[in-house]
């Protein structure tokens, strides 16, 4: 597998645990700010049923590389494809929004944004 395979590995399942980690403590976020965008309340809540599978096969295509599983690069693969989907579509909302502007919370969801985009990226090298 080599380092970089190893490092991609730890990578994804770093992201797997961020991304469920996110959905467990959002429920104690407060979205009743007045710069948040209407409707941004209902519409995170479209994203933990494909964060948690992205999340998922993350940790599957890791497991699979661990393993030497040829499905763990064509998991690797599916999960970049959407990563790469819940990440553009993550930057068009926040840029249309207004939600990169630093007074709210700005560099939090570009962080977001470029850690999604980055492992999509990440994987892509990997596995193309």
């Amino acid at each position: 597998m080599g380092a970089f395979g190893t490092l991609v590995v730890v990578v994804q399942l770093a992201a797997a645990a961020g991304i469920v980690g996110f959905w467990l403590t959002l429920g104690r976020a407060r979205f009743d700010e007045p710069w948040r965008p209407p409707g941004f309340a209902e519409h995170e809540r479209a994203f933990p049923l494909p964060d948690l599978v992205a999340a998922a096969l993350l940790a599957l295509s890791a497991a699979g590389e661990l393993t030497g599983s040829g499905r763990g690069r064509a998991l690797a693969l599916v999960a970049a494809g959407m990563l790469l989907f819940l990440g553009l579509l993550d930057f068009n909302y926040m840029r249309r929004t207004d939600l990169f502007a630093r007074a709210h919370h700005g560099r939090m969801h570009a962080a977001i944004v470029g850690a999604i985009l980055g492992v999509a990226a990440l994987l892509l090298l990997r596995h193309l």
